[in-house]
């Protein structure tokens, strides 16, 4: 049984058509990197996942029921918008979101301690919600999509506002929820976190979806034609368009898509006559090449 199954799901908003006959599964146990530019569909698919609004057409099925909204009750949902009942202390919106998945007290209360010591809350426990900062009131609304051990984890850019500490205690837990069978589909920007989690995703741009499958034969698909360069001095070769089809620097570091029919040994020959070359490597695409280049080419 697929945790999640869309199928030919389309929704407009007058003459504005957002998502456009998309099709996606995902199985049990498995992370789903759900991606896309600003304005491509992705909050809108997410929100027709968990009900909030309707598709316009197709079918969309979770946990093995047709009707999903049978199936909410074992779904954990972490929304765009961060929203928390500002006056309600943070122990009782926990408790109260518990409930409300059917949490009994006790195992309730059980859950709570952990997951506050987890996340280095277990002191602000008895503050209102809205005296939080917005990092730590993010970290609650995460808690309360996880706190029931869902069987699918909905997310919409998760590690929107966390420091880089939070950041790597949300992936562990992503992949300790993957591990107990959990399926999770998240939308995020920040490329470099979904290829590190991934096992699969779906990139969709203007409602349609444009690529799909499992990471790693997504990567070995585009080929071995990128190239990490670590260097110092000058980078005049990167605008060699007849080497150079596509490059990201980052100073000291950059990594380049070699053009069409053009010689990795031409690029080194070319780069060592301008500058020290302290590495050099023949990788597959990172996703965020993938991304880009996808992205520009639909």
């Amino acid at each position: 049984m697929e945790a999640l199954r869309l199928e030919n799901v389309s929704k407009s908003f007058a003459a504005v058509q957002a998502v456009s006959e998309l099709n996606l599964s995902v199985p049990p146990g498995r992370v789903y990197g759900f991606l896309g530019p600003n304005g491509a569909g992705k909050t809108t698919t997410l929100r027709m996942i968990m009900q909030i609004i309707l598709p316009d057409s197709g079918s969309i099925e979770m946990l093995g029921k047709s009707k999903p909204r049978a199936a909410l009750d074992r779904v954990g949902y972490l929304p765009e918008e961060r929203g928390v009942y500002r006056k309600m202390k943070v122990r009782e919106a926990l408790q109260f979101f518990g409930a409300l998945k059917g949490l009994k007290r006790k195992d309730a209360e059980q859950k709570i301690d952990y997951w506050l010591d987890r996340f280095g809350m277990a002191a602000v426990q008895d503050k209102k919600m809205e005296e939080l900062s917005k990092g730590n009131q993010q970290k609650i609304q995460f808690l309360t999509a996880v706190i029931h051990e869902p069987d699918l984890i909905v997310m919409d850019e998760p590690f929107m506002g966390l420091d880089p500490v939070n950041t790597l205690v949300m992936k562990e837990i992503f992949l300790e929820q993957k591990a107990r069978g959990a399926a999770i589909i998240f939308s995020t920007h920040l490329m470099d976190e979904a290829e590190k989690l991934c096992d699969s995703i779906c990139l969709i741009n203007k409602g349609k979806k444009v690529l799909d499958g499992e990471l790693q034969t997504v990567k070995r698909s585009f080929g071995k034609r990128s190239i990490i360069l670590g260097y110092t001095g000058k980078a005049d070769y990167l605008k060699d368009t007849s080497l150079v089809k596509r490059y990201n620097d980052s100073g000291n570091h950059v990594e380049i898509t070699l053009e069409d029919g053009a010689s990795y040994k031409k690029l080194l020959e070319v780069a060592l006559q301008q500058a020290d070359i302290s590495h050099f490597e023949m990788v597959e695409p990172s996703l965020n090449e993938i991304f880009i280049a996808t992205v520009t080419q639909n």
